[in-house]
């Protein structure tokens, strides 16, 4: 009989425990969250999406931007899913590279700007999780995490462009 009781608070704990979870969601981030989804989407249709459009494009000339840039602003203002579409204005053989870059920097930029890939918010937790036990801001570390993240986007485009282009000569796709 003691196992079936221990069974079923083990069992309510679990979501108890969730409850309490949610409740801290819901409290903390969720309105966070909200207001900068909000203010992004105002943002981009004060600005206007053509224009955004126009700049993206300009963006992708430049190795430099087209995997440090580029990925920050689509993750930023699209966040995650919607930020790999654009990849549309990157040459087909830059395509891959662009889109491991955004991949790469989706966990980086939550530490600073959540609302860009909110779905993995429990990466950002488990990385600052002790620091914030400790009673310390987690805000030094969410800078050098981007800033470590931009560097790793570019290596890994420049790194994942020229898998791509060797792989594409190999084919006879490349030129």
């Amino acid at each position: 009989m003691d196992f079936l009781v221990k069974f079923a608070e083990v069992f309510t704990g679990v979501f108890q425990a969730g409850g309490k979870n949610l409740t801290g969601l819901i409290t903390g981030i969720l309105p966070t969250l909200l207001v900068l989804l909000t203010t992004i989407n105002a943002l981009i249709k004060l600005i206007g999406e053509e224009r955004v459009n126009n700049f993206a494009k300009k963006l992708t000339r430049f190795r430099l931007l087209r995997y440090t840039l580029l990925p920050i602003m689509s993750l930023f203002f699209l966040t995650n899913p919607m930020c790999y579409t654009m990849g549309r204005f990157v040459e087909e053989k830059e395509k891959p590279a662009f889109i491991d870059a955004c991949f790469s920097f989706a966990h980086p930029i939550l530490g600073i700007f959540p609302h860009a890939n909110p779905g993995e918010l429990f990466v950002w937790a488990g990385i600052s999780a002790g620091i914030t036990t400790l009673g310390q801001s987690a805000m030094p570390l969410a800078v050098r995490y981007f800033i470590v993240g931009i560097i790793v986007i570019f290596i890994r485009g420049n790194v994942t462009e020229l898998i791509t282009t060797l792989m594409m000569k190999r084919k006879g796709a490349a030129k």
